[in-house]
C-alpha cells in the first residue's frame, strides 16, 4: 500500500491519539511477523478511529465484512458497552483462527461472532438493524455489500468503508480493483439515501451516513 500521507505525519497522528491496548498491540507485532500481507491490518490509528465512532454513535450492534486477524473487531469490542454485539465475516479459517486466539484472551472477546463463509451469505441470513458496519473485503463486491446493508441499518447508520483511494489508483484505475473502488465511490456519492464523506485516512475511509 503506498501511503496516502507521508508515514512521518501518520506517526505524529497516532502519537497524539489514544494508545491501543497492549493486546491490540501484541496481535498488530504478531501479524506483521507471522502473516502474509499485513498491510491489509487495520493499524492503531484508524482502529483508534473506528473505536470512536462507536462510542459516539452509542453503538451497540455491528457488522463487519471482512475479519483479517481481528484487530478492527477488537478495537471496536473494546468501545462497545457489555451488551454490545459485533457480526464479522470472514471466509479464510487461517485469519479465523489467529482472531479467535486473541479474542479468547480478551475480556471483549465474548462480543465478537466470527461468521465464515461468503459475506453476502451471511448478510442475507441477518435481520439487523446494525447501528454501524465496517467494509474491509474484497473490493470487487464493495457496491454488492452497500446494497446489502443499507436495508439492514438503522435509520441513521453508519457504513465505514476502507480503502477507498486504493493506494491513489481511483485517479488513474487500470486493474479491476481499482476500477472497481472507483465504482464504488461514485455509486455511493449519487445515491439520494446516503450521505458521505471520505477522508485520506491511511488508505482513504467513507463514512457513509443513512438517511
Amino acid at each position: 500500500m503506498i501511503p496516502i500521507i507521508s508515514p512521518a505525519i501518520e506517526e505524529y497522528c497516532r502519537a497524539h491519539s489514544v494508545s491501543a491496548s497492549p493486546l491490540r498491540e501484541e496481535l498488530y507485532a504478531h501479524t506483521h511477523a507471522h502473516c502474509n500481507m499485513p498491510q491489509m491490518l487495520t493499524g492503531p490509528l484508524e482502529g483508534a478511529f473506528l473505536a470512536m465512532l462507536v462510542h459516539l454513535m452509542r453503538a451497540r450492534q455491528i457488522i463487519e465484512i471482512g475479519l483479517f486477524t481481528g484487530y478492527s473487531a477488537l478495537s471496536m469490542a473494546e468501545a462497545l458497552p457489555a451488551d454490545g454485539r459485533i457480526v464479522s465475516c470472514e471466509i479464510s479459517a487461517d485469519n479465523a483462527a489467529i482472531a479467535r486466539r486473541f479474542f479468547e484472551r480478551s475480556p471483549h472477546g465474548g462480543k465478537i461472532e466470527i461468521r465464515m463463509g461468503p459475506a453476502l451469505e451471511t448478510l442475507n441470513s441477518l435481520e439487523g438493524p446494525f447501528d454501524l458496519a465496517f467494509v474491509d473485503a474484497d473490493k470487487e463486491n464493495y457496491i454488492a455489500y452497500f446494497e446489502a446493508l443499507m436495508p439492514k441499518l438503522a435509520p441513521g447508520g453508519l457504513i465505514v468503508a476502507d480503502n477507498v483511494l486504493w493506494s491513489g489508483t481511483v485517479l488513474d484505475p487500470k486493474e479491476a480493483s481499482d476500477r472497481a473502488i472507483v465504482a464504488f465511490n461514485d455509486h455511493v456519492a449519487h445515491d439520494a439515501r446516503a450521505e458521505v464523506v471520505m477522508l485520506p485516512l491511511r488508505d482513504g475511509v467513507s463514512l457513509i451516513r443513512k438517511k
